[in-house]
């Protein structure tokens, strides 16, 4: 028994490369740059593309496939624009608008902003034209105490908001001679939460 296992351990050794002593490997040149990077694009290149034939690069706009790519692209075009303008400009587009203006114009921060601006906007905003939809946006986008100032008749509308047509007045102009004529900021304590209500401005 003895024998056959010295028999087996011999024949293994035998067969182990020899080996490699310990200051050699510790003085081996290391590899080159070069050669660990044709080892690395050796084992990361793309063997299989299937049917796609050799890879090309486009440079140039008389290629083939940029081609056959651009007439592709023609021909979805209109149904992309078609969808593009279905998303972006729905019906409700419109509606959503004018309650955001509304609601910014009640909830300004400042009562008396939110009481004459507010009451303003609920009573005219849904029927105003889109230029005119334009120009109040632009009103709203004032700061608080400049929108302040104009409907308290302490400031005149601002140059970019006044009309620049003679005999004719802006909308910021209407607005603040609303405001000059309306009877909100004479009004008594009930006057004023009546007003609240029924703007719902509370």
């Amino acid at each position: 028994m003895n024998r056959l296992c010295r028999a087996a351990v011999a024949t293994a050794n035998r067969a182990l490369p020899p080996r490699r002593p310990l200051a050699a490997a510790a003085t081996a040149p290391p590899r080159s740059a070069t050669s660990r990077n044709a080892v690395l694009a050796a084992t990361t290149r793309r063997w299989y593309r299937g049917d796609s034939g050799p890879e090309e690069r486009h440079t140039n706009t008389d290629d083939s496939t940029l081609a056959r790519e651009e007439a592709l692209w023609e021909k979805a075009r209109p149904r992309y624009d078609a969808i593009l303008e279905r998303h972006t400009n729905t019906d409700h587009d419109d509606d959503v608008r004018r309650r955001r203006l509304v609601y910014r114009s009640k909830q300004r921060g400042w009562l008396e902003v939110d009481l004459l601006l507010g009451t303003w906007a609920a009573q005219h905003v849904p029927a105003l034209s889109k230029g005119d939809l334009d120009e109040f946006e632009r009103f709203v986008n004032l700061e608080t105490i400049d929108i302040y100032n104009v409907l308290t008749l302490r400031a005149d509308v601002p140059e970019e908001l006044r009309s620049q047509k003679e005999g004719e007045t802006s909308l910021a102009e209407r607005i603040q001679l609303w405001a000059k004529e309306s009877p909100l900021g004479k009004a008594d304590r009930q006057k004023y939460v009546e007003v609240k209500t029924a703007h719902n401005l509370i």
